[in-house]
């Protein structure tokens, strides 16, 4: 056991320092360090490959499609401006007495499908107008914007790195409770940025900076917006319901089917067409299947590494550490972030920490005794919430921030890195609550 241990740890350390200075593709970081693990730990050559294959396909055919659904759903609604348009409801109905409550939530709704990157760029206009209407200080607009986007992006499928976390959990049948759970978590997430975005943001100073155009914000009606989005959310939350509840009927069956992840997100994306009435303007979609690739690569090759490290005798090792072991559950939440924010904070990308970090304790879920769907919706959070902590120099939406806010790297360090790192914590926090309480 401390051999094996030994040599994982030695192999991970490697592989972080690969992608993280040497700029080494995370594709082949992964698979070299599933190479590394297999042949260090003594498996025979053979045995390494067919759990490197089995590791990866297995986790395609779980959550392949649904990533690429994911994908293709959040680029249409960036595109066709339906994202704009429910920003400037939210807006709208929370009215310009709470301007940074609003683009919190904002930036929350328009982070589940779409990535926090493209969500800050399409807003940074919005962002703006509402700061010219409102007078409210610049510097907590663009918090506040720049958090909600970032708590729901790595805590709410269907943005591929939760949805990726789950499937390497063996938790995709469950990705209804995980989005429900993943809302619940975002809030305090959420509410800890919104109040350190009324404490530092009016003392930022914020440089002049050419914002994107707005999209004319009648161009996609409300209903057309929300639905691509909101149906989806709805069908997966009432088909885990179906499911917890076991009920046996028609109807129940219908539910259980159409609350399919799979199912649910491509009636979304058939919805998403509504939003672009000339047909010839569907090469989103083309984008959508683009933007997917690179995500579905890393996410298979942390599947790769995962079936080599459920090929070695890692887990049983540390299922006989762990048994007498007071509340392993809780440390193995707590252990579950440490890996993720350790790897976001080396590497960079948030997406990058949840699939890698879920593929090594894949293997371990029964040695923690994690069974239930609530129980691995919880890991799932937790790693998020490791993946949030903390956004810096190296992570490409920290530079989508500072830029397109007029932020001072030294001013972006002392609020917006801070306030991820906040984030992170409020997040394990709420998930612990969470585990002690219901588990």
């Amino acid at each position: 056991m401390a051999s094996t241990l030994l040599i994982i740890l030695f192999v991970i350390a490697a592989m972080i320092l690969a992608t993280a200075k040497f700029k080494i593709h995370p594709f082949f970081a992964l698979l070299t360090a599933g190479l590394a693990i297999g042949f260090g730990t003594g498996m025979a050559p053979t045995a390494v490959l067919a759990a490197l294959q089995k590791g990866f396909g297995d986790l395609m055919g779980q959550i392949g499609v649904v990533v690429v659904l994911g994908s293709i759903l959040g680029v249409a609604l960036e595109q066709s401006g339906a994202a704009l348009r429910l920003a400037d409801a939210v807006l709208g109905l929370l009215g310009s007495n709470r301007p940074v409550l609003a683009m919190s939530v904002i930036g929350g709704l328009v982070g589940i499908p779409v990535f926090c990157d493209s969500g800050f760029i399409i807003l940074s206009g919005l962002k703006k107008a509402v700061a010219t209407r409102t007078g409210t200080a610049k510097g907590s607009l663009t918090l506040a914007l720049a958090s909600g986007l970032y708590a729901t992006h790595t805590l709410v499928p269907p943005t591929p790195g939760p949805i990726a976390a789950a499937g390497n959990l063996g938790a995709s049948m469950h990705l209804g409770l995980v989005m429900l759970l993943g809302l619940v978590v975002a809030i305090p997430t959420t509410g800890i940025a919104y109040w350190w975005a009324l404490r530092r943001g009016p003392a930022m100073e914020i440089a002049a900076v050419d914002h994107p155009p707005i999209i004319e914000k009648n161009t996609v009606p409300l209903f057309k917006a929300l639905l691509p989005l909101g149906l989806p959310i709805v069908l997966i939350a009432l088909g885990s319901i179906v499911n917890i509840l076991q009920w046996k009927s028609p109807i129940a069956t219908a539910l259980a089917f159409a609350g399919q992840p799979l199912i649910g997100l491509f009636i979304g994306t058939l919805l998403a067409f509504l939003l672009f009435p000339d047909s010839g303007q569907a090469t989103w979609a083309e984008k959508g299947i683009k933007l997917a690739g690179p995500i579905l690569i890393i996410t298979g090759a942390g599947g790769a590494l995962g079936g080599v490290l459920k090929a070695t005798p890692f887990a049983d090792g540390l299922k006989n550490a762990l048994e007498g072991y007071p509340d392993s559950g809780g440390f193995f939440l707590v252990l579950a972030f440490i890996i993720a924010a350790f790897l976001k904070t080396m590497q960079g990308s948030s997406t990058s920490a949840l699939v890698i970090t879920t593929a090594m304790l894949a293997p371990l879920l029964p040695a923690a005794g994690f069974d239930s769907g609530l129980e691995l919706a919880l890991v799932v959070l937790a790693t998020g919430a490791g993946a949030m902590t903390v956004s810096h120099a190296n992570d490409s939406y920290f530079w989508v921030v500072t830029q397109f806010s007029g932020i001072s790297v030294r001013d972006a360090y002392r609020s917006y890195t801070t306030m991820t790192g906040l984030q992170g914590l409020a997040a394990i926090c709420t998930v612990l609550l969470f585990y002690f309480l219901c588990c």
